[in-house]
């Protein structure tokens, strides 16, 4: 007899979002943005690729692997396209959703992660702009 875990999506857990991005501002940005929209999902902040990726090895250690990443490209230690090719790479990560969530507009940067199949979204300057983007990103955790 095989005996499968139980997938988080199935269980009564609470949902996980993670949240990278070294400016503080714009994390508490989204990150309340998030818990007003859904105050049943749990938002997991990092501070960069470096923090991000310790704390999806101790979520797949764990089973517990976060149901969307949201990824801002510019950071120290390792930036968001650093971070985003290692996700990439490894199995058990290779499809948990990732956004791209970046003041950046930049052409090669859209064709990167359309390539990557990752969206790009800019970051909105007021708040009413931010409800609607929040809303497109809960719809990755579907």
């Amino acid at each position: 007899m095989y005996w499968l875990p139980l997938c988080r999506f199935m269980s009564n857990l609470p949902k996980t979002i993670l949240c990278v991005d070294d400016d503080p501002d714009d994390r508490q940005f989204i990150c309340d943005a998030i818990n007003h929209a859904a105050p049943d999902y749990s938002v997991i902040e990092a501070h960069n690729g470096v923090e991000a990726l310790q704390y999806l090895d101790k979520a797949k250690a764990s089973a517990d692997l976060p149901c969307l990443i949201v990824l801002d490209i510019n950071m120290p230690l390792m930036d968001g396209k650093q971070t985003l090719s290692r996700i990439k790479v490894d199995p058990l990560l290779v499809n948990v959703p990732i956004v791209m969530f970046s003041t950046s507009s930049n052409p090669m940067d859209k064709a990167l992660f359309l390539r990557m199949g990752v969206e790009l979204i800019t970051k909105p300057s007021d708040i009413t702009h931010l409800n609607l983007v929040v809303h497109n990103l809960l719809a990755h955790c579907a």
